[in-house]
């Protein structure tokens, strides 16, 4: 066997099968390239479904978590710590908002958004008790804990986790007249993706969000923006609901926050809406560690320079001036996107998502697919135009155009 095998066969003897990896054992990685354990480089085009928005072993990330390692990683949420102060104010700022609540992983802060909705519906709007109402998107991917999947509509991550949490609606995401009908007096919040990461890189129409926006503050409903994904540079914004001048109540977030070094995540809100808390009534041991703290305070100082956003908005729009010949040419049935985030419906005279991504692998190039027949392309943004240009050339000829 070689060390590839070797490695998989370990991790397939020992690992629940809740993943289906490329055949790939990455062991290094720095700026937008992987190399595996037999000395392979690989130029990764996935980015950790934007976790690595600033690249793998970035100096300053790396820098930052290495002087807080030698001073405190965890204290729990029972005392203060010096880094915490500064890093809710930072990132408060960065959000034009006044508090934070700071979790780990990104279901943990949708599932704080949840709390935190039917909390402010029920102390503020005056929701009868157990009657609030939170309307998602079709086609939405907020995580994977069961009250989450309760309220998607892929049967791949709903399927057999049943009984399912009630007190959720879903509705055509993009159709605001479907979105008004739903809202009714019970309704507290309005929980969405400005862009739809997961489902193949979903843009909205023109007009939505801002109708959202509209919509939610005309019926005193909290708009909950998950920029999980979407946020902290991906479109070429800091948050990508800003491409429409929109700003939502809540902000949900995570991946990059943490550099791709620790997860880090967090709910981003006004005192109305984040002071319904009292000590208590929500936490997390590890939610806002002096370690997390660190790592995103660098992350947050990176973000208010636009360096990265720049890049984003350039090389973005390079990706989608070379991907978009391809739609339609019998290849490629679609290309969405924005910013330097892309996602690429394969024809089925191609094969599937999962084969192309197989076909780049083979070639150097790591890419993921979604839903069978796509693929998503969203690189580190600290990616060279040379090398992007070297991937979108492999994606071509793998596609025979």
């Amino acid at each position: 066997m070689t060390s590839t095998e070797r490695g998989i066969a370990a991790a397939e003897a020992h690992s629940a099968h809740n993943y289906h990896p490329l055949p790939v054992v990455v062991a290094t990685a720095e700026g937008a390239w992987m190399t595996d354990v037999a000395g392979r480089r690989y130029l990764d085009l996935l980015a950790g479904y934007s976790a690595l928005n600033f690249g793998h072993g970035n100096r300053r990330l790396l820098d930052a978590a290495r002087a807080q390692l030698e001073r405190v990683t965890l204290t729990s949420r029972a005392f203060h710590h010096d880094r915490f102060a500064d890093f809710c104010t930072r990132l408060a700022e960065l959000c034009g908002m006044e508090l934070v609540l700071p979790m780990n992983t990104g279901a943990e802060a949708v599932e704080t958004a949840v709390k935190t909705a039917r909390k402010w519906g029920y102390r503020v709007k005056g929701v009868p008790d157990g009657r609030a109402k939170i309307i998602v998107a079709d086609n939405n991917f907020h995580g994977r804990t069961t009250t989450i999947v309760s309220f998607s509509t892929d049967p791949e991550a709903r399927a057999d986790f049943g009984p399912y949490t009630p007190g959720f609606e879903s509705v055509p995401y993009g159709d605001l007249a479907a979105l008004a009908a739903a809202v009714d007096e019970h309704t507290v919040a309005v929980l969405l993706e400005p862009i739809q990461g997961e489902a193949g890189v979903l843009v909205p129409p023109a007009g939505y969000l801002p109708g959202v926006r509209k919509l939610t503050r005309d019926r005193d409903v909290l708009f909950i923006a998950d920029e999980i994904q979407s946020g902290l540079g991906r479109t070429g914004r800091t948050f990508a609901c800003k491409h429409e001048d929109v700003v939502p109540d809540v902000y949900v977030l995570g991946k990059a926050l943490g550099g791709g070094v620790v997860p880090v995540s967090a709910v981003v809100s006004s005192r109305e809406v984040l002071g319904v808390f009292a000590p208590g009534e929500h936490g997390s041991t590890f939610g806002g560690n002096p370690l997390a703290c660190a790592v995103a305070l660098e992350v947050i100082e990176m973000l208010r320079t636009g360096e990265f956003q720049q890049r984003a908005t350039e090389l973005g729009a390079h990706l989608h001036r070379e991907l978009g010949p391809l739609a339609g040419g019998g290849a490629v049935d679609a290309v969405r996107g924005r910013g330097l985030w892309a996602g690429v419906d394969i024809n089925p005279s191609r094969g599937s998502g999962r084969a192309v991504s197989e076909r780049l692998l083979a070639r150097g190039v790591l890419v993921k697919e979604t839903h069978g027949a796509t693929i998503r392309i969203a690189p580190p943004l600290v990616i060279s135009k040379a090398d992007l240009d070297w991937g979108l050339d492999q994606l071509r000829y793998v596609l025979g155009v």
